[in-house]
């Protein structure tokens, strides 16, 4: 005799749709209790089922300090699908249509990712992406639909005033020297097609 109990029925992941059309939200199942907690951070059938077929290709997985700012980033050639999240600390991350004749074209999207929630957003390829770390560290990791490609990789400014991002006020962000170097959207020769 087992005093194992029945497993309750799973409530299904909920994936909504932000009010930038493609970019959606991914509130996965959370499974808590004294010990800690378990979550399943991808499951293919789900994503499906919501009308996400992407096949991604490539994960990735950095760590960077407080006040980090990475992007705003997006590749020409090779366009990148992202399935983001933040397996530790909390970033504020942003995507934005640089998609040339979208409706949507320069509208921007933001939302805090954490290790408590553990949302999850998924940047469609078309887009630029960044984020700011919030925490003391963070390590945010993301599925791609296609390979790295550095000869593809473009970028637009994180502060550029025509798309206006709000970022959380943590005073003068930390930025690569690439990505301090970013052009504006409208100094952009090449970008995406809608």
């Amino acid at each position: 005799m087992s005093n194992a109990r029945p497993a309750s029925p799973s409530t299904p992941v909920k994936i909504t749709q932000s009010p930038l059309p493609g970019v959606l939200v991914i509130e996965p199942r959370v499974h808590g209790d004294a010990r800690g907690f378990f979550v399943e951070t991808f499951r293919e059938s789900e994503l499906v089922e919501a009308g996400l077929t992407a096949r991604f290709v490539q994960d990735n997985h950095s760590r960077s300090r407080r006040g980090t700012l990475r992007g705003m980033h997006y590749q020409l050639q090779h366009p990148q699908g992202k399935l983001v999240r933040v397996s530790r600390g909390r970033v504020f991350d942003v995507a934005v249509d640089v998609r040339r004749g979208s409706p949507c074209f320069g509208q921007w999207f933001g939302m805090e990712l954490d290790d408590v929630r553990h949302q999850m957003m998924y940047v469609p390829p078309g887009f630029a992406h960044g984020f700011l770390v919030l925490s003391e560290e963070a390590d945010f990791v993301y599925k791609c639909t296609d390979y790295y490609h550095l000869a593809s990789e473009r970028g637009v400014a994180w502060n550029d005033p025509e798309i206006a991002i709000r970022w959380p006020e943590i005073g003068a962000p930390i930025l690569s020297t690439k990505d301090g170097q970013l052009p504006s959207l409208a100094g952009q020769s090449e970008l995406p097609v809608y």
